[in-house]
């Protein structure tokens, strides 16, 4: 059954919607990769999910991004999508940030200890046919024009070829970038300013293939990004100090080779150019990401310079952390104040991402003289100073994104979940794909739900809400992990029978077997984004 077509009559899981059955539970603008992530997360935890996209279904997204960090590849695998995209992209083990400054992501403890070098219209690829599996109902060619939202839900009005239509939800989340009509349609401003001018894009071949599948420079006079897209194209993304333009203004191939020879030395013989634009790049942000029972995601959020290659990352990691909760809230697991969370944990890692993007791109286009010692100086110390080498890489990758968890919690409470191995050769992001919380406890403990079901080792769920899993090792931590792969709670009580008490306290608190609303208490210290410990 198309989603389109299911109905629901409940609107936050405590009651009916008096204004008649809803079309679908949530309806996403922005066929773009937050908000592919998102419907498929919500329709394959059996949600109604309406999709509506402004641009016709065979016309593509116009794609800028090309890096895919460690934290979002983690993010990927808990969908089963990650190896995928691993195997037709270009993994890095190194990233140059500006000058000779580089990253280091093979110190990461991530089973992606790399950078990903692949083109966002292939990250669209392999989230769109999982949201088209799951039975996400999509709408192109569908201009939204507005929307008007009450107490039980949300109706969305948009123009197709045919004409006029409505469709109306409980949420309705925004992921329709930069220029987001649902951003406007809801009157929040978008303050900032922009961060460079006159940024050249062109998809070009080569004569001359450059020594990696990403090339990069800067010399405060220029800068210039040539990755391979496969096929024999490759995109160029440059600036140059001396050729400032509207973004109305025409550019051409001549513009491209003279920028790229200007920060990398060659034009590795540039030829055959399938199209050449000029765009401007800002920093902003919304104060909230919500309002009401519409919620923003990825760009129409949050924008900021392509240095570090963190915008399409963050919004992904923005769609993993709402999903989640929607889905408990609109199943009667949690109360409508959980929504409230996605604010104080997300907003505060977007203004980080505002903040690291700014800095690189700054530092990277310094003029020369006096601006060339100080990025030389820059780059030294985040290529010796281990300390802080380390803090770049977890800062660009993500690994190093924390939530705080409150007074009294444990150290590992709010912090991303590795990937854990566990007993039966099982992985924690393979469990994660259940969409369901994970608790991991020691073996053979008394009064644990154990994770071997009946003739055979795979773990179990505990009900539709949990499954369970045991460590491999000799590990008496026990740790319940929400869905998005970060640790909710977790114990070293050395009692067993205390230890099991406590654990079947913190199920029921995070999970709504018993409180719904304890959840919501759990998530309301204001979030940050931290350089974390490495994992437990």
């Amino acid at each position: 059954m198309h989603a389109m077509n299911r109905r629901t009559d409940r609107s936050d899981g405590t009651g009916a919607d008096p204004r008649g059955a809803r079309d679908t539970d949530v309806i996403v603008v922005g066929a773009g990769p937050t908000g592919l992530l998102l419907a498929g997360d919500l329709a394959e935890a059996g949600l109604g999910v309406t999709l509506l996209e402004r641009r016709p279904a065979e016309i593509s997204n116009l794609t800028r991004a090309l890096v895919v960090h460690a934290r979002t590849l983690e993010q990927l695998d808990a969908r089963g999508l990650a190896d995928e995209l691993v195997a037709g992209g270009h993994p890095l083990t190194g990233l140059r940030l500006f000058g000779r400054a580089t990253i280091d992501p093979t110190q990461l403890r991530s089973r992606f200890p790399f950078v990903l070098v692949t083109p966002q219209f292939e990250v669209e690829r392999v989230l769109e046919r999982r949201a088209r599996r799951a039975g996400v109902t999509f709408r192109h060619d569908s201009e939204v024009l507005g929307l008007d939202q009450d107490a039980e839900g949300v109706t969305v009005r948009f123009r197709t070829a045919e004409g006029l239509g409505s469709v109306r939800a409980a949420y309705v989340v925004g992921t329709d970038g930069v220029r987001s009509t649902i951003r406007e349609a809801v009157g929040l401003p978008f303050p900032g300013r922009s961060v460079i001018r006159s940024l050249v894009l062109a998809d070009v071949r080569l004569a001359r293939e450059p020594d990696s599948p990403l090339t990069f420079n800067a010399t405060g006079e220029a800068f210039a990004l040539i990755a391979s897209f496969g096929g024999g194209w490759y995109r160029v993304i440059g600036w140059n100090r001396h050729r400032q333009a509207a973004d109305d203004a025409p550019a051409d191939l001549d513009e491209v080779r003279e920028l790229t020879r200007l920060a990398l030395g060659s034009d590795y013989g540039m030829h055959d150019a399938r199209w050449v634009s000029r765009f401007h790049s800002d920093e902003r942000q919304v104060p909230s990401y919500r309002v009401g029972r519409v919620f923003l995601a990825g760009d129409a959020a949050h924008v900021h310079s392509p240095a570090g290659a963190l915008g399409m990352n963050t919004g992904l990691q923005d769609a993993a952390n709402l999903s989640w909760k929607l889905a408990a809230v609109l199943r009667g697991r949690a109360p409508d104040g959980l929504l409230d969370s996605y604010q104080t944990e997300r907003h505060p890692v977007g203004k980080q991402a505002l903040r690291s993007s700014g800095a690189l791109i700054r530092i990277a286009l310094l003029p020369t003289g006096p601006g060339r010692a100080v990025r030389a100086l820059a780059a030294q110390l985040v290529n010796r100073v281990r300390p802080l080498s380390r803090r770049a890489v977890r800062t660009i990758s993500g690994l190093g994104i924390a939530y705080p968890a409150g007074p009294g919690a444990h150290p590992l409470a709010g912090h991303r979940a590795p990937d854990f191995r566990l007993a039966g050769g099982s992985r924690l992001y393979e469990l994660l794909r259940q969409g369901r919380f994970v608790l991991i406890t020691p073996a053979g403990e008394p009064g644990v739900p154990q994770a071997p079901a009946s003739g055979g080792d795979s773990p179990r769920p505990a009900d539709d809400r949990v499954v369970t899993a045991s460590w491999r090792s000799e590990r008496r931590t026990a740790l319940l992990v929400r869905p998005d792969g970060y640790i909710a709670w977790a114990t070293d009580a050395p009692a067993p029978a205390a230890r099991t008490a406590a654990l079947r306290g913190a199920v029921a608190h995070w999970t709504g077997t018993e409180d719904g609303a304890s959840i919501t208490t759990a998530l309301t210290p204001p979030a940050h984004a931290a350089d974390t410990p490495a994992g437990p």
